[in-house]
Formats: structure tokens, C-alpha cells, sequence
């Protein structure tokens, strides 16, 4: 007889996950709270319901979000599927009808006849001996105090601060030199030297750009602790030096000196093709971020991977609370997926649910967890989740997550995605899990 599974919470990867255990004939009871209770955020009590834009991003084959809709599709994801019936006209975007795609989502599970829809709030982990969690960002408050209860509450967090990041490849390599300040850590730092009047043109610009503004369920009082560089900026004209750009114990070898200020970026890849800015993070509009590093020094294109931002985002420190497979090690057979984990981005979260079907299904099997190729981006998912060694943040898929390749640049992202497509086939070949075209 088949282990039944409890999936909490009907969005993208609860939906995606059911949806692929039933049909492996896995019988699954999902359990989702809304329309009963709800959340700031969401209107409807519709499945998988897109609360914020209906693109799913670029589906280009040569960029990261559309290398990662071809490898779901090689994987027979349920929810790209839904997507592509419900899509409307974006250009080179995979954009849909937000509410066609969240009934299309909907009716495919109230029509698999292994999945049991289960309309009530779950408040506690009190559930059946393999169960996957999968309540998003905006996880309810009972839930997260349980889930905080089980792992320590010091392990989840209830807002995340992300700095910019940029392509390695953005940075005028004249500009700056390697090093650590006082010269402790080795060459751990790309240090950017920042002149009086680019310091002064910086706080003006970060004074006077357009924001991104707070929705009504993210308390202002809770961003003292995760300040955005803007607000920084706006505390006094030195603000920014004695703080994320202050220049002490780190001299210019090309002169010997201190500069009036520093900007210091450090590798988020193994490999360094992804850098973040420290201390960075930004409610900065999206355009405005790209003009600020036309503002800085340093940057020859603003060419960036990982936006900044601060805002509600309920997720664990995945790195130290699971293992490969996403369960608790705190209690086998409890799972985690979707951006609860760590994953940035409505395509992200439907991989990591697809990722997470495979693995419970082959935990109730008795089988070791499956650990896709680090070529491929859905191996790019796992690996960041099990952390690269700083504090762990949430991350959309990007190149910069790949191992890198020795290319010409204008060849380098048809490799990534050949490299992938046919390292995710061999994988998928030697699994017994069947490629789809």
C-alpha cells in the first residue's frame, strides 16, 4: 500500500508537488486554507493564484529563466503546462491570465482523483508521518510560530534584506583592487575606491530615487534592523561611509592612501561569476538600480543578476535545517519546498515543488534523494539551498549559479544551456525517470 502525503499550502509548489505525487500514484491530501482564512496579499481562493506580476519571466532559451522552463519541460512539469494554456501576448515573456491560470491549476487538481483538496488552516505540524510544507512567504502567523517552535526561532526569518548583485563580467577591472580591510581574510574583497564628488553625487542620487513602497502587510518598524542604502543615505551626508562604504584599514595600493569611501563587492559564487554588493540591499525601483551603478564607480554595464530588496519573505536557514532531499533534520519525513526554502521567484518555486515530488516519493520508497546535475539549473536549486558557505539569502536563478565555462562571451550562454539540456537528458536517462522533448 502507497504512504499517503499531506502537501501544506495550494500555491505554485504545493500545487506542482501534489499534482506530480498523484501522478505517480501517490495519494495526496492538500491542504490549503484559503478561501476560509486568507492573507493580506491574496484575493481568491483559487489555487496557485499569482499575487504579484503575471510573468513568469523570460521563456528566450538563452537566458536562465527560459534554460529553467526547458528543463522543467523535459521533466513534465503540471504547472508550466497550465501556464501555456493560460498565456497571454509579452513578447519573449512567459506572461499569463492570472486568474485562467490559477483556475487552469485549480481544476487539475479538484480532477485528479488521488488528491484529496482539504479546505481548513493548519496551525501546527501535527500531521501524518511524511508531509511536505509548502506555505510560501506568507506563511500564517500560527503556522510560523510551529515551524519556528520546531527549528528554533532564530532559524527563520520574517524579512530578508538582499544587496545587489552583478555579473562579474560588469566590473571595469582598472577600478578597483583585491583585499581585505586591515588586511585580514586575504584577497577576499573586490574594493572599489570612491572619490568626494562620486560620494556626493551618490547620497543625492539615492536620496531623490523612486522607491518601491511598502504593502500593507510589511510593518515599517521591522526594516530598522535591515536598513535599505537609501535610508542610509538620507540620515546625513557621512552616513554611507561610516557605514557599508566606510574606507578604514582598506588603502589603495595604487596610492598608498585611504580613499573618502569604498565600495566592496564579494563573490556569491564558487566560482566568482555572481558578486554582491555589500550592504546594498535597496527598496530602489528597478530602473533606478540599474542608473545607480552608473552612478557608482567601477561597473562597466549594469549588468544585474540578483536585484536588491527588502520586504516580507517568511524562509528558513535551509543550509542548516535540511537535508539534501529538503527534510527537517529534526524529524524525518517532514519536508520543505517552494520559497519557504529559500528559492526567489514564481518559476523557482513550481522547479523546487517539482524537485521536492521526485524526493518524497523516493524517501517513501526507501530510495536515496536524487541530486540533479550541478550543470543544470534545477541542480543549481538544490545546490543553493544546501548554502555556499555566507549568510544564506533567497536567489532566482541566474548563469552566475552554473559552473563556469571557458568560452567567448558572446558564445557562453548557447553553451550553458546545450551543457545543461543534454547533462539533464543523461541524468534523466540513468534516473528511469523518462526526458519529455
Amino acid at each position: 500500500m502507497t504512504v499517503p502525503v499531506a502537501v501544506v499550502g495550494g500555491g505554485l509548489a504545493g500545487s506542482e508537488l501534489a499534482l506530480q505525487l498523484a501522478g505517480r500514484g501517490v495519494p495526496v491530501t492538500l491542504i490549503e486554507m484559503r478561501p476560509g482564512a486568507t492573507t493580506p496579499a491574496h484575493g481568491t481562493g483559487l489555487l496557485a493564484e499569482l499575487v504579484c506580476s503575471n510573468s513568469l519571466k523570460s521563456d528566450d532559451a538563452e537566458t536562465a529563466s527560459g534554460l529553467l522552463k526547458r528543463e522543467l519541460r523535459m521533466v513534465g512539469c503540471r504547472l508550466l503546462e497550465a501556464a501555456e494554456r493560460t498565456r497571454v501576448p509579452a513578447g519573449h515573456a512567459l506572461a499569463v491570465d492570472r486568474t485562467l491560470f490559477a483556475q487552469a491549476v485549480t481544476d487539475l487538481v479538484e480532477g485528479e482523483p488521488l488528491i484529496d483538496l482539504a479546505r481548513r488552516e493548519q496551525t501546527d505540524l501535527d500531521l501524518p508521518p511524511v508531509a511536505a510544507i509548502a506555505t510560501g512567504p506568507l506563511s500564517s502567523e500560527l503556522l510560523s510560530t510551529a515551524i519556528a517552535r520546531h527549528f528554533g526561532e532564530e532559524h527563520l526569518h520574517f524579512y530578508d534584506a538582499i544587496s545587489i548583485s552583478v555579473s562579474a563580467e560588469a566590473l571595469d577591472e582598472g577600478a578597483g583592487f583585491w583585499g581585505s580591510r586591515y588586511g585580514k581574510g586575504g584577497d577576499d574583497y573586490w574594493n572599489i575606491p570612491v572619490d568626494r564628488e562620486r560620494y556626493e553625487q551618490l547620497v543625492a542620487f539615492l536620496r531623490a530615487a523612486p522607491v518601491i513602497e511598502r504593502r500593507g502587510f510589511e510593518d515599517a518598524r521591522c526594516f530598522e534592523r535591515c536598513l535599505p542604502v537609501e535610508v542610509i543615505a538620507s540620515r546625513g551626508e557621512d552616513a554611507l561611509r561610516f557605514g557599508p562604504l566606510k574606507p578604514k584599514g582598506l588603502a589603495d595600493p595604487r596610492t598608498g592612501r585611504e580613499p573618502h569611501a569604498v565600495l566592496q563587492l564579494r563573490r556569491e559564487t564558487r566560482d566568482g561569476a555572481l558578486m554582491g554588493l555589500v550592504g546594498f540591499q535597496t527598496r530602489l525601483a528597478r530602473d533606478a538600480q540599474r542608473e545607480l551603478l552608473t552612478v557608482l564607480p567601477g561597473f562597466r554595464e549594469p549588468a544585474i543578476l540578483r536585484w536588491g530588496a527588502v520586504h516580507r519573505n517568511t524562509f528558513l536557514d535551509a543550509p542548516r535545517l535540511l537535508d539534501a532531499a529538503q527534510m527537517s533534520t529534526r524529524r524525518r519525513g517532514l519536508f520543505f519546498a517552494g520559497q519557504i526554502t529559500g528559492v526567489e521567484g514564481y518559476m523557482e518555486s513550481i522547479a523546487h515543488g517539482t524537485i521536492s515530488s521526485l524526493n518524497v516519493e523516493r524517501f517513501i520508497g526507501g530510495r536515496d534523494p536524487l541530486l540533479f546535475p550541478p550543470e543544470t539549473l534545477l541542480g543549481a536549486l538544490q545546490r543553493h539551498c544546501a548554502g555556499g558557505g555566507g549568510p544564506y539569502q533567497p536567489m532566482n536563478v541566474n548563469f552566475g549559479l552554473l559552473p563556469e565555462l571557458s568560452a567567448r562571451r558572446i558564445e557562453r550562454k548557447r553553451l550553458y544551456v546545450e551543457r545543461s539540456l543534454a547533462s539533464l537528458r543523461r541524468f534523466l536517462d540513468g534516473s528511469g525517470i523518462e526526458p519529455r522533448s
